[in-house]
């Protein structure tokens, strides 16, 4: 046990069985009993079986716990760590506190892995030293996008580096696979993010100068909600937002690279009107409305924004009324 977990009464840490592994999976879980055992049976079942999987409960309520230990008692390689709820961050923190492999994989609680993804990644790593991180992909596992691939299967972009980190969010995937080096040198997720906790270490290890690879063959389920909910979608954009923040000390010295997170800066902060726009609409704060379509339509411009903002001072209800009827197909109600 590390100093760190040492230093909370709350972990729970069982010792360590077994040869160091090549791969250490880190699993964060709260509240998965639907979907766990599904994920650890993949990680079970790899043809690469040179792994330990550490499995973080974060304070769950229900079933998860017993589900892992169930796993647990039977295969010596899934090792359960317990902590009160603190999130995905600090789960994931304590996962690679206690990590001992020489390569890191991130595995989702509700996601799962096809029997080859260890041996795919680790081969890449192994031929290729100078490469540091591979990031995958994946089929996207419920939702209207049921079956499709999360990314290109032939994947015109080249490697990702910092550039195109920064102007793609979604040039890596997170299911992705590190040498232990990363960890070591840039630490670990940073635990005041509540999302977009990935998007910063990836940053992170790009600024640091790890070399990343893109194997762009499916190797897993990415479970993805059909969440519309403009508060969730409102929450996601500050917290790229904050990520470019942190990260801009961190290129002052790099113009090119400065220069595209300005523009993403730009992108981002249009989407988060139009989204704090469709959250007042959704629960009824007329003035927000106001405020918000009128500050989009000063950013944007255009006739549809235009006559929004007419309804939004003198007609806020008809709007609204209007929005519900775009969203869900129903008119003439």
């Amino acid at each position: 046990m590390t100093a760190d977990s040492c230093a909370r009464p709350d972990v729970v840490v069982p010792p360590v069985q077994g040869d160091t592994p090549a791969v250490s999976v880190i699993m964060p879980a709260y509240n998965v009993e639907p979907f766990i055992s599904k994920a650890i049976d993949s990680v079970r079942a790899q043809t690469f079986s040179d792994f330990e999987l550490l499995v973080v409960d974060d304070g769950s309520t229900d079933g998860t716990a017993a589900i892992v230990e169930q796993h647990a008692a039977e295969d010596p390689r899934i090792r359960l760590l317990r902590q009160t709820n603190r999130g995905l961050s600090t789960a994931r923190n304590l996962a690679l506190e206690h990590a001992r492999g020489k390569y890191i994989a991130i595995l989702d609680s509700d996601d799962a892995w096809v029997p080859s993804f260890l041996e795919a990644q680790a081969a890449i790593l192994e031929e290729r030293p100078d490469v540091d991180i591979v990031t995958t992909n994946a089929w996207l596992l419920g939702g209207a996008l049921d079956g499709r691939p999360a990314g290109p299967v032939s994947d015109p972009r080249p490697d990702p580096d910092l550039h195109q980190l920064l102007e793609d969010e979604t040039s890596v995937f997170i299911m992705s696979v590190f040498r232990r080096r990363v960890y070591d040198a840039i630490g670990g997720f940073d635990e005041a993010f509540r999302s977009n906790e990935d998007y910063d270490f990836w940053i992170r290890a790009a600024v640091a100068g790890f070399r990343f690879a893109r194997n762009p063959t499916p190797a897993g389920y990415y479970r993805r909600r059909d969440d519309s909910l403009s508060a969730n979608e409102l929450r996601m954009l500050n917290g790229i937002l904050r990520v470019y923040e942190k990260t801009r000390p961190a290129i002052a010295d790099r113009p090119e690279e400065l220069a595209v997170l300005d523009a993403q800066v730009e992108r981002f902060e249009t989407e988060r009107l139009a989204a704090e726009t469709r959250l007042a609409l959704e629960t009824g704060d007329h003035n927000a409305v106001r405020e918000s379509v009128l500050a989009l339509r000063r950013r944007r411009g255009g006739p549809v924004l235009a006559v929004a903002s007419m309804l939004a001072r003198f007609a806020p209800g008809l709007l609204a009324r209007a929005y519900h009827a775009r969203r869900t197909g129903v008119y003439g109600t």
